[in-house]
């Protein structure tokens, strides 16, 4: 019977799907079916692509350093501050989506921004 006046139970748990709460994920955090290293030169190119005028002198590169993994975009002059953006915005929104989906490793994953 609910306790309270919205009709929920306050016995807690997780709504009463019997697996007991947990990691509901299955696989999913110990190397599963999901992609393990994603492509993240070509995700860096997808958003480039879609943000200039030129789509076909967008080149990224991947720049393997000691401590770091460097992509280089490169787009074409008049494109420059489409990548950019007002203050830098669409550079940081990039490069934070980057950080999100990079491998986690040792090294640091950067983009750069080549003119």
């Amino acid at each position: 019977m609910p306790d309270d006046q919205n009709g929920r139970d306050d016995r807690g748990g997780n709504g009463g799907n019997g697996n007991g709460g947990g990691d509901r994920g299955g696989d999913r955090d110990r190397g599963g079916p999901h992609v393990e290293c994603p492509d993240v030169a070509e995700l860096i190119r997808y958003m480039a692509v879609n943000l200039v005028e030129k789509p076909d002198e967008v080149r990224v590169e991947l720049v393997e350093e000691r401590n770091a993994n460097v992509y280089e975009l490169e787009v074409a002059e008049p494109d420059l501050g489409k990548v950019i953006g007002r203050g830098g915005k669409t550079a940081r929104a990039l490069r934070t989506v980057v950080q999100a989906v990079a491998p986690r490793s040792r090294k640091r994953t950067l983009v750069e921004i080549l003119e």
